[in-house]
């Protein structure tokens, strides 16, 4: 690394104690990067969550609150050091505010390759619809 460019934390924790790091990995959490992409038939979120597997991502609905939390599978050992880490917690949490429109019942959900994809429709009643017109 050079000197024009240092990555540093403004509060870095001692990270010569490993159980003071293994303390601020189980009570810190990143918030993962989503892209939200909207069609006429509902949205679709595409989250970040590299390293975790099916069996540490738990998906909450409930009422107009949809939560993400993840943890990676990439453990630390205990004994290691590190000089230099650019992503050190294994933790993911997010939570989103979904629209009445929204049918919450019929959320799917895929992981794959790190990547969370949720599709939620939109609810019958605010799909787009055609009115027909009669001529009388």
């Amino acid at each position: 690394m050079s000197n024009d460019l240092q990555t540093r934390s403004p509060a870095a924790p001692d990270r010569t104690d490993p159980k003071q790091e293994a303390s601020r990995y189980r009570t810190s959490a990143l918030t993962p990067p989503v892209d939200v992409v909207e069609d006429a038939g509902g949205i679709t979120l595409y989250a970040d969550l590299p390293g975790v597997p099916r069996e540490k991502l738990n998906l909450h609905v409930e009422a107009d609150t949809l939560t993400i939390e993840a943890e990676s599978g990439l453990s630390v050992p205990e004994d290691l050091k590190t000089s230099h880490t650019e992503v050190g917690l294994g933790r993911f949490h997010r939570v989103f505010t979904l629209s009445k429109e929204l049918d919450t019942e019929k959320v799917s959900a895929e992981l794959a390759q790190g990547v969370l994809k949720l599709r939620i429709p939109k609810a019958e009643h605010a799909k787009p619809r055609r009115i027909n017109v009669e001529v009388a």
